[in-house]
């Protein structure tokens, strides 16, 4: 009888910690409304960013009873927004729903709930339906969402409403219908435009050009960006993400100093917990690159948690680096795969003329005076006259000044001029200057980021504060005068 006993109890205690667990994260979730509250009455936006990044730490332990539990403890029940939210969680764990709802009716849910504990039980919803992958119950919930922040001007609604723009993007472009949003997004925008809302227009802006980039629409994307109000930046993701998008568009319109700059500052700059999004960018910065006549330290492709994903740029940043045509060929083929699914394959087949004149370079230092039918063989031309094409690339890279030689046409000879001195020239202090204007430019960043309490040059000092003052510099004063009567 004493064992059955201990086995009913020992039966009976894994029921008693998963239950325990429900609760913990819904007593999360009430502090979080609580907070949310606190910072709409008070109108401070950053407790309600500190709420967002709360709720990002429970997003994996959300599920459907402890949302319902939730929703019934922030909305009426029976009200249209509890109605329309609970109609999106599945109907499996109907039994904890009850049983979590019945317990949470003692904590007096609000008759009218805040504009902003409202979003957030959307958002709420909306990250457990995209994290269970049901798609399409999170389009229909990212879209009544939109439609009842159009009605809501509060400025503490904008972080909220943020977040929910880009899962409202994000929705539907996991089922592939990213471009039925662009006129809503470009309404939306324009809205935040007219309500002052920088970091909706901020969001909003990153989004349209994901969504232009996304179809290769890269002139109009170039458009917004360009016609697209200026301030500063609010979010730190935010602007990685806009240096990137710009950092593509620039490639793709040739200017790869630019796009070189905007890519690298975007993978300084992003979170340490975003290596997929870093990673992207050292991609297409390793690419931009390349197509500068640059090759990439080895440092950049050993960085930690990146050597698979950029092994495939690492051996084509050898195959460039060697000048081999033929390898750079392979490699390509090899990896087209990968090149394809990161919509770096054009830009690789713009590769092919910096591998030939990176080959015609080593060339070029390597003999004084060669043939060019010897410079077709060394460098694998497959054209119908190798000999001609030779001729066309030395002649082009002569004048474009990657190598300093000269063309011998009565002899078909490609001589080649002593290399000088580079410390004679004006290269050293062109790199000094490039480095000293990045360290500068830093500084004013740095300088710029800073944060003050609102208004603090604007607070009186009180009568009180002003006697404390005033003791303390007289007894400071008297200090000093003590001092030098002992010195003397």
């Amino acid at each position: 009888m004493t064992q059955d006993v201990e086995m009913k109890e020992q039966q009976q205690q894994p029921s008693n910690s998963t239950t325990s667990s429900s609760p913990s994260t819904l007593h999360h979730l009430k502090e979080i409304a609580s907070l949310i509250e606190t910072g709409a009455y008070a109108k401070e936006a950053r407790r309600i960013v500190r709420a967002v990044r709360l709720t990002m730490t429970l997003r994996r332990k959300l599920k459907a009873s402890v949302l319902s539990a939730f929703l019934n403890f922030a909305l009426s029940a029976g009200s249209e927004p509890f109605n329309r939210l609970i109609s999106y969680l599945p109907k499996e764990d109907a039994h904890e729903m009850e049983v979590d709802s019945v317990t949470s009716v003692t904590q007096a849910p609000a008759k009218y709930p805040l504009p902003e504990l409202e979003i957030y039980c959307y958002l709420l919803v909306l990250i457990f339906l995209i994290d269970q992958k049901k798609y399409n119950e999170a389009k229909t919930c990212s879209s009544a969402s939109i439609a009842r922040l159009k009605n809501l001007n509060r400025r503490t609604v904008d972080v909220l409403a943020s977040r929910l723009y880009s899962y409202y993007s994000l929705s539907y472009e996991l089922t592939g219908d990213l471009a039925e949003i662009r006129g809503n997004l470009l309404a939306l925008h324009r809205v935040a435009t007219l309500r002052h809302d920088e970091l909706g227009q901020e969001t909003l802006l990153n989004l349209l050009l994901r969504n232009y980039l996304h179809y290769n629409l890269y002139d109009q994307a170039e458009k917004l960006r360009s016609k697209a109000p200026r301030f500063e930046a609010h979010s730190n993701q935010q602007f990685c993400r806009y240096l990137f998008y710009l950092g593509k568009i620039r490639t793709i319109q040739l200017e790869y100093t630019d796009a070189k700059e905007s890519l690298l500052q975007a993978a300084r700059k992003a979170p340490a917990a975003a290596l997929g999004f870093r990673v992207l960018c050292n991609k297409w910065a390793v690419i931009v690159r390349l197509l500068l006549g640059e090759i990439p330290e080895r440092t950049v492709f050993m960085q930690k948690g990146m050597e698979n994903a950029l092994r495939p740029y690492f051996e084509l940043t050898n195959a460039v680096r060697i000048g081999d045509l033929e390898l750079f060929k392979s490699i390509a083929e090899k990896f087209s795969s990968t090149f394809n699914a990161d919509r770096t394959l054009n830009l690789i087949v713009r590769l092919r003329h910096n591998v030939i004149r990176t080959g015609l370079r080593n060339i070029s230092i390597s003999y004084s005076r060669i043939s060019l039918a010897d410079v077709a063989k060394k460098l694998r031309l497959d054209s119908a006259n190798p000999v001609a094409e030779a001729e066309s690339i030395v002649a082009k890279a002569i004048r474009d000044g990657a190598i300093d030689a000269t063309l011998d046409h009565a002899n078909g000879w490609m001589v080649s001029k002593e290399t000088g001195d580079i410390y004679s020239t004006n290269e050293p202090q062109i790199a000094f200057n490039s480095r000293i204007a990045f360290c500068l430019n830093m500084h004013n960043e740095a300088v710029r980021a800073l944060r003050f309490p609102p208004n603090s040059h604007k607070e009186k000092e009180s009568a009180e504060k002003r006697r404390e003052r005033q003791q303390q510099e007289q007894e400071l004063a008297k200090h000093i005068a003590e001092e030098d009567d002992d010195e003397f």
